[in-house]
């Protein structure tokens, strides 16, 4: 048994050996003091990469936002301030602080100049998702922070430094606080700029953990009372960090178990023959949990949704209340695909009258927003419209619904890049079905 054991501890300890290949601690020191400093062609490398970061912000583009995080040399700063507190140089820390506060204003200042001039001002996808972090943005930057520390203190140099920066994401939260000022949205700003300082904080933890780890050499402090300070500062720092985190993570879980719960409820609950469901929504706050839901078909009676509401209790949605808006009778014979069909054709699409168009003004705000965002990506496009239209087939009588977009452009685009504007008009609409009609 002890035989088998020894020979566990050795293959544990061969194959997760950190010191093998390990680079002289000055060496190590040195690569990361070299990124400390903000000035030169480290700000201006910086500068490009916010305004790279802000614009694949705005276009909400993943791949562009990945570039501007590889260029970004912010990393070095934070991983500075990580090394120096727990090799005992203060000196380093401060440095860094400083260097890490001048990138901070500098890029913030930086994607509020740029999203105080562009023409577009929606809120993006990729926007949004840099406003509510939460405990999991907490273990992304520790273990990024982990795998960065661990590739600085190698002999040979490898790709995992950029893999950190794109994980860990410093330059997205800087841009999105960018616009929540240039926008006037305090809640953008806060939201972004505490996800910016989870991120810096615990990658440089974990930096200060892998340093500890990998037993480098400390400094002696002048005052005995010195260490004891630095280390009590770090666990206030880190308990400020965490604890909201944490909060807004058991926020996240709560309303996701709601939502499923609530989706399975009405999938499995509203199974009727003569009665639909068109539209449903979920909503979830502090005080508030609330199923809206809206019937077609035959009115269901109140003694069936007093018992739908009492079925709520198996789905763990005893608390929640749930609204149910029907009366819109129709014929059992009529199918009631059609009338779904009817209905979102009437709400969707262009409505013509003898003289003008009628269309929804939250409808021309869309599009209008996308034209100047086709407009950005495209100069040659002349106009762009989306409707749904009707599409009958000759071998049913059911109508189905299609959404259409036609773009016309001074030049006739290529194929590829017309796959490329159908997907991406697919993910802007949030309509996978979406069809392009490019002149």
């Amino acid at each position: 048994m002890s035989d088998f054991l020894h020979r566990i501890r050795y293959f544990l300890t061969h194959r997760f050996n950190l010191q093998e290949d390990k680079a002289e601690e000055q060496d190590i020191i040195s690569s990361i003091r070299k990124n400390i400093d903000f000035r030169g062609a480290n700000l201006w490398a910086l500068i490009f990469a916010i305004f790279i970061a802000s614009i694949g912000l705005n276009v909400n583009s993943t791949a562009v936002i990945i570039g501007a995080m590889l260029i970004s040399p912010i990393m070095g700063p934070v991983m500075a301030i990580g090394l120096g507190v727990g090799i005992n140089d203060l000196e380093m820390v401060k440095k860094g602080g400083k260097n890490l506060l001048v990138a901070t204003v500098i890029s913030i200042i930086t994607s509020t100049i740029y999203f105080s001039i562009t023409p577009l001002h929606d809120a993006q996808s990729e926007l949004l998702a840099r406003t509510s972090p939460s405990i999991w943005d907490v273990f992304i930057a520790l273990f990024g922070g982990m795998a960065g520390m661990v590739a600085a203190s190698r002999k040979e140099k490898n790709n995992v430094i950029p893999g950190v920066a794109i994980a860990t994401a410093l330059m997205p939260p800087l841009c999105t606080a960018g616009f929540g000022l240039a926008m006037g949205n305090w809640y953008f700003f806060l939201g972004a700029i505490y996800l910016y300082f989870i991120n810096s904080v615990f990658i440089a933890i974990a930096t200060f953990l892998m340093t500890r780890y990998l037993k480098m050499r400390k400094k002696a402090f002048d005052d005995p009372g010195a260490e004891k300070r630095v280390t009590r500062y770090v666990v206030i720092i880190v308990l400020v960090t965490l604890l909201p985190s944490i909060y807004m993570a058991y926020r996240i879980v709560n309303k996701s178990i709601f939502e499923n719960n609530a989706r399975t409820f009405v999938e499995q609950a509203f199974n009727f023959k003569n009665t639909q469901v068109v539209s449903k929504s979920f909503t979830y706050t502090a005080k508030q949990q609330k199923i809206d839901l809206l019937l077609i078909g035959a009115v269901l009676k109140k003694p069936v949704t007093d018992s739908l509401r009492h079925l709520m209790k198996k789905y763990r949605l005893q608390n929640v209340q749930l609204n149910i808006r029907q009366g819109l009778n129709a014929k059992q014979e009529l199918d009631l695909s059609q009338i779904k069909a009817s209905i979102l054709e009437d709400v969707y699409s262009t409505k013509l009258t003898t003289d003008t168009v009628k269309v929804p003004q939250r409808k021309i705000n869309l599009d209008s927003s996308v034209l100047t965002e086709i407009k950005a990506l495209y100069p040659a496009v002349l106009s762009f419209g989306v409707s749904k239209i009707a599409v009958l087939r000759p071998d049913t009588t059911l109508v189905d619904t299609q959404k259409v977009a036609l773009v016309r452009f001074a030049k006739p685009l290529n194929k590829p890049d017309v796959v490329k504007l159908q997907t991406w008009l697919q993910k802007r609409y949030q309509s996978p079905q979406l069809k392009l009609i490019s002149q």
